[in-house]
């Protein structure tokens, strides 16, 4: 009697234990499909960018963005008519979502015709609208020293 009882117990705990655990497990696969939406959505900016593809990058950014260092427009007129080939790879990225509020850090390399022009930190902040990631403000850091030019994401 006192071993079924302890059976049934045991097997009561490995059930709620199991139960606990998938949960969280489900709810990260939801997450890595969100990330995964996010940073194909960087993807698709580098992409963009290499293809000089205005359209496709406009249909990344909130109506309201922000650029750091340029109007999202004027960026976009700039990498449209860049005849330069323009390269930038991201590494080591990170996702943090939150609801409808995401950011994605990714350090990066530009390089310019396939020469390594410099270094840094893209940071991108997106937001959901009607069920859509858009991108609402990207920042970056630029640097020469402590980069590794090797890296191609």
């Amino acid at each position: 009697m006192m071993r079924t009882t302890m059976r049934r117990w045991v097997m009561g705990v490995v059930c709620a234990v199991g139960v606990a655990l998938a949960a969280p497990v489900g709810a990260q696969q939801d997450r890595s499909a969100e990330e995964a939406e996010i940073l194909g959505m960087v993807t698709t900016l580098f992409d963009g960018m290499r293809e000089r593809d205005g359209e496709k990058l406009r249909g990344l950014f909130h109506p309201e963005a922000r650029l750091g260092t340029n109007s999202v427009e004027g960026w976009i007129t700039s990498v449209e008519g860049a005849t330069a080939y323009l390269d930038e790879v991201t590494f080591d990225e990170e996702v943090r979502i939150d609801g409808d509020l995401a950011m994605a850090w990714t350090p990066y390399n530009l390089f310019v015709d396939d020469r390594f022009q410099h270094c840094g930190v893209d940071l991108f902040t997106f937001v959901r609208v009607e069920g859509a990631w858009k991108i609402l403000q990207l920042a970056d850091t630029r640097r020469q020293e402590g980069c590794d030019p090797e890296r191609r994401g």
